[in-house]
């Protein structure tokens, strides 16, 4: 590709790079090898969250190297940065979890703060695991500058005994070795077959459901996320991403261009459709908020709730990411949902077409085991529910995926546990009868603090195969390798003063899933007394450090849990500065 000159007189990077005022600026930039002509092309980001904590990380490194050749090939300057990550599936079950949703917003705030500090022009975000892509995500929309979103890629399916198995079995082991039902030597060969290469969990849990937004909201080039990590055919994804940040450089397509009402609708409709995690109805609103929209956790599940479920993945189906990939992605996908006319086609993407364009380029069709055609779906609703009532007067939500209607109406007494630690132990114990409502409150995000997921629980309880004789209810948040019939974000949270902090053991607590409600069986004068003798929010122990900081700033659960007032509020906008 023939190098091109680029006008930077309104770019951001000129603050550092033109004119001689800036000549001590630019004796940095030779001190790491960079020649004249590279320091004066426009500046691209190259953020990427790898780490060493776990293997969604891992690989993202290697792959940042294939987008810098990319920016390189289109005149463009590439400069590499990292941020942090906190790996959920390691998080999991403990204290750690309190710092998985916090790492969001921090992940967004240090994003955000490199590219301003350092003047970047456009930026191409690599991320892995859970968080760690809507918060990249988050601050494209935040920045609005020309932007790119490429995911690391999933990891590849364990075996054991002839099966394909994923971490969320690892969880369900635990929970069978509680109950006598396998032993040591089992459950050490599934840990270790469980995760065998580099990449994040590899069923439509939070990590894979936000790849799939990424490219049906537009950020991300078509089929980009579905290859698995170890894949090396990732490095041409990564090159045609730096490439495709240059492209929307010269043509001036920012994030908010691309980020709009519709293209939240059609990643919504994608979530829906492949039974994605709950977190999505956390995370969309939360990306929303960043350009100034207002698309809230009812908008979401409005959309789930006339959406078909047609791609059967794990938890709630038989097949993993790289099943997905091999049947012909997201592309595919969002193709059948365009023949039912679901999907808004003039969205603008990160190749510079719009999607009916990009899905026009598409051949293949629904194959049928992986991905249904729309026509004949596994079901005719989606496979995530939102919920409201006297319980959740701000909203729930439930992931039905894989659960037969019959079983998504549950009424039955609570029993009602402060936190998750407690409620583990019980279950553990087996301190709890079938035909329960497990109840966990003080789990939300300024309750937690961090809104933790409930996936040991949840795990141990599908281990002991009460999955389906108990539901659970929570102010926290569930694992998108959750199953059973599990309604999390009941806001407002227990901390706020919500219902779910008024509930007592015993009470009748009904979620009905087919027709979208929650409730307790008590009256609203018999709310208000509790309401008026309520001791108020349970003490965290967390009252300095970055946790306090999160626990002061966190809004509603209902809103995306965001902790600053979002592009509705913005006196500029970082690119034009």
């Amino acid at each position: 590709m023939l190098k091109r000159p680029f006008d930077k007189t309104t770019l951001p990077s000129r603050h550092v790079t033109e004119g001689p005022a800036r000549a001590p600026h630019r004796s940095f930039l030779y001190a790491m090898g960079l020649t004249e002509e590279e320091i004066h092309q426009p500046l691209v980001g190259v953020a990427t969250c790898w780490n060493e904590a776990a293997p969604c990380n891992i690989a993202l490194n290697r792959q940042a190297q294939a987008v810098k050749l990319g920016v390189k090939e289109a005149s463009g300057t590439p400069r590499e940065f990292t941020t942090i990550t906190v790996t959920d599936g390691i998080a999991m079950g403990h204290e750690g979890m309190r710092a998985s949703l916090a790492s969001r917003e921090a992940i967004a705030d240090t994003v955000e703060l490199t590219m301003r500090g350092h003047c970047y022009d456009a930026i191409v975000g690599l991320a892995g695991c859970d968080k760690s892509l809507p918060g990249m995500m988050m601050a494209m929309v935040r920045l609005n500058v020309p932007s790119v979103f490429i995911y690391g890629g999933s990891i590849m399916p364990g075996r054991y005994k002839g099966k394909d198995i994923t971490v969320q079995d690892v969880f369900e082991a635990v929970g069978k070795h509680q109950a006598g039902a396998n032993s040591d030597e089992e459950l050490r060969a599934i840990e270790k077959a469980a995760c065998p290469s580099a990449g994040a969990c590899g069923g439509q849990f939070t990590a894979n459901t936000m790849a799939c937004v990424s490219e049906a909201i537009g950020l991300a080039l078509m089929n980009s996320s579905g290859a698995p990590a170890p894949y090396e055919s990732r490095d041409a994804y990564g090159t045609a991403s730096g490439i495709a940040a240059m492209h929307l450089l010269e043509q001036n397509i920012r994030a908010r261009d691309i980020v709009t009402r519709k293209s939240l609708e059609n990643a919504a409709r994608v979530v829906a459709c492949t039974g994605g995690s709950t977190n999505a109805g956390l995370h969309l609103p939360a990306i929303a908020h960043e350009a100034g929209l207002e698309f809230y956790l009812d908008d979401v599940c409005d959309i789930f709730r006339d959406t078909p479920y047609f791609v059967d993945l794990k938890p709630g189906g038989n097949y993993v990411a790289k099943d997905l990939y091999e049947a012909g992605g997201v592309p595919v996908v969002m193709k059948e949902l365009r023949k039912a006319g679901m999907i808004h086609e003039d969205c603008m993407t990160a190749s510079g077409r719009a999607i009916g364009e990009e899905l026009d380029l598409i051949e293949r069709e629904a194959d049928g085991k992986v991905i249904y055609p729309i026509e004949t779906p596994i079901t005719k609703t989606g496979g995530v529910v939102g919920l409201k009532g006297n319980l959740a007067p701000q909203g729930a939500i439930v992931k039905v995926a894989g659960i037969a209607a019959e079983d998504q109406v549950f009424t039955g007494p609570a029993r009602v546990f402060e936190c998750e630690e407690d409620a583990f132990e019980a279950v553990k114990m087996r301190a709890y009868k079938e035909g329960e409502v497990i109840v966990i409150r003080n789990e939300g995000p300024a309750g937690g603090p961090g809104m933790r997921e409930m996936l040991a629980t949840t795990a141990a309880l599908s281990g002991q195969g009460m999955g389906k004789k108990v539901a659970l209810i929570t102010d926290g948040r569930f694992s998108g390798a959750t199953r059973g019939f599990c309604v999390g974000h009941v806001g407002p949270e227990a901390a706020h003063g919500g219902p779910i902090a008024l509930v007592q053991d015993g009470d009748v607590i009904t979620i009905d899933a087919v027709n979208g409600a929650i409730s307790v069986d008590l009256t609203d004068e018999e709310l208000a007394a509790r309401k008026e003798a309520w001791a108020g929010p349970k003490e965290t122990i967390y009252a300095s450090g970055s946790l306090w900081k999160y626990a002061q700033l966190v809004g509603e659960t209902y809103k995306g849990a965001v902790t600053h007032p979002g592009g509705a509020a913005e006196k500029h906008v970082y690119a034009d500065l």
